[in-house]
């Protein structure tokens, strides 16, 4: 029996590369976000995950690879920054097959599952949020001790 295949969603996060130098230009998703959530974020989904992707709230669905223009500071926390529509997000899981996934594991905040859980909307996937409701201390050494104990989905 073939396991089964996972998918990880990380975060993209508030610092970016541009923040250091503001003349970086054009810069792969992997190495536009810089901030220690997505670091310990990105280890995780690069331990656990078949493929990962960043869920940016300008964006959508990023591979590691996609060119990300900046500097740009755009949330799901705040409206009024103009995130990307949810329609807009379940449109990119089907035109990136992202469903076609058996497992797929969401991490970040509150914020950021809503808009995973409406993108994956009527997809025959099973959604894991291991670190949901914790504060972010908690879940970034929740997310740490799983890289490291190779548990990616047990309760921390």
């Amino acid at each position: 029996m073939l396991s089964p295949r996972v998918l990880v969603i990380v975060p993209c996060g508030k610092a970016k590369i541009w923040d250091k130098n503001p003349h970086a230009g054009p810069t792969a998703a992997r190495d536009a976000y810089i901030g220690a959530p997505f670091i310990v974020n990105r280890r995780y989904a690069e331990r656990f995950g078949d493929r990962w992707v960043i869920l940016s709230a300008k964006y959508g669905f990023l591979n590691p690879d996609d060119p990300v223009e900046g500097p740009y500071n755009v949330t799901f926390k705040r409206r009024v920054s103009m995130p990307i529509a949810k329609a807009s997000t379940r449109r990119q899981v089907r035109d990136q097959g992202l469903d076609r996934f058996d497992q797929v594991i969401g991490l970040g905040g509150v914020e950021y599952r809503a808009v995973v859980e409406h993108a994956f909307t009527g997809a025959n996937v099973a959604l894991h949020f291991p670190f949901a409701g914790m504060q972010l201390g908690l879940a970034l050494a929740a997310t740490k001790r799983a890289v490291i104990t190779g548990q990616a989905l047990s309760d921390q």
